[in-house]
């Protein structure tokens, strides 16, 4: 009866088949004589449903659903799905060159089910009908073939949106915002208070530049959450790359020093020509926390609401990386990134007092220049 499972075809069987799987253990116990206990261990349910010879277990049949049934349990339509596919399927199937690999389309369906879920739940690997185990495989997998494809969709080679920014608020000559994001995870095994951010909990620090649209210039995600935003930067890629450019700037927030290009808040504004800058640069910046906000919400393993990232801190960077690659890639797909709306009215923003040794003159008169010819 159970190896029968193994012929069963089509949608209707396709249910019987997990609930086959799901009583795998059951069945066994019940079908094997007790004689056999050595080979039972190493039996493998897939095995007695699929069969040896098979090359591809091809467990779960996209045509055989809904869109609905994709968006609902994988957040993302089919054409985006089979997109990735395409994208992906070189590099997945070089990673499993098995006799009985599982098929692209399973692998990228499991990790989209975990990004966009935040666990690895049962119910998940039965719908796609693999284990938990192999949930994780998939999931490593498609982490690493995403974070191999961050040079091609997260970059600064584009041509600058300064017409996008200046339409926001007024601010000229933007070329991204700039944040440093905090996102939890376990403690590591060794005793490492480097990943002990300030509120007290362990966490890798994200540092994200992103442009008007909220598509990512730049993301570096394996900083440790001790380290404060200013030593982040100073020793980002971002820094070494913007800090001789001559054309537009930076908006960064009043936890970084003020830079050429790096515009940041005025300290303690006086005349209503800064008052206006502040309340521009404000609006303009926040681009940045609603993207990482909609980040949040279209991928819950980063937010929290089912615990923390249960990974090292190397591998759970590798999954925030991968979750800003998919925000970039179904952005310059047409997804819709906006998630979140400002709810609250622009305030004048909070800014730490800056070090003597942080003061640039330089910056300072440029910014003093930007202020009197737009915002008086």
């Amino acid at each position: 009866w159970l190896i029968n499972a193994a012929n069963l075809k089509g949608p209707t069987d396709y249910s019987r088949l997990l609930y086959y799987k799901r009583s795998k253990r059951l069945l066994l116990a019940v079908c094997i004589p007790r004689s056999m206990a050595i080979p039972i261990a190493i039996l493998d349910c897939d095995l007695l449903l699929h069969g040896r010879g098979s090359k591809i277990l091809d467990r779960f049949d996209l045509d055989s659903v809904s869109d609905n049934f994709l968006l609902t349990n994988f957040g993302f339509p089919r054409d985006f799905i089979l997109y990735l596919v395409d994208l992906l399927r070189e590099a997945l199937c070089r990673r499993t060159q098995r006799s009985r690999a599982i098929s692209p389309e399973v692998q990228v369906l499991a990790a989209l089910g975990f990004y966009t879920s935040g666990s690895f739940q049962t119910s998940m690997g039965d719908t796609i009908g693999i284990s938990q185990a192999s949930m994780s495989r998939c999931v490593s997998n498609v982490t690493r073939a995403l974070v191999e494809k961050a040079p091609q969709f997260i970059t600064f080679n584009r041509e600058p949106s300064f017409e996008e920014f200046e339409r926001v608020a007024g601010f000229p000559g933007v070329l991204g915002v700039l944040d440093c994001v905090q996102v939890a995870i376990k403690a590591p095994n060794s005793e490492d208070s480097t990943y002990v951010n300030k509120k007290g909990f362990h966490s890798v620090a994200c540092q994200l530049v992103c442009d008007a649209r909220g598509l990512l210039l730049s993301t570096e995600t394996h900083w440790p959450g001790g380290l404060e935003d200013t030593i982040v930067l100073e020793r980002s890629a971002v820094h070494k790359h913007l800090q001789d450019n001559k054309e537009g700037w930076l908006l960064g927030d009043g936890r970084y020093p003020l830079r050429k290009w790096l515009m940041t808040p005025v300290e303690r504004p006086e005349s209503p020509a800064e008052f206006q800058y502040n309340l521009a640069h404000v609006a303009t910046h926040e681009i940045v926390d609603r993207t990482f906000r909609a980040i949040q919400t279209r991928f819950r393993c980063l937010d929290g609401t089912k615990g923390y990232l249960q990974y090292s801190p190397e591998k759970s960077s590798s999954i925030l990386l991968a979750c800003c690659v998919l925000h970039n890639i179904s952005l310059q797909s047409g997804l819709d990134a906006w998630t979140l709306e400002r709810t609250e009215p622009l305030e004048q923003p909070k800014i730490l007092d800056q070090k003597p040794e942080d003061r640039d003159s330089e910056a300072e008169e440029l910014r003093k220049q930007i202020i009197h010819k737009h915002f008086s």
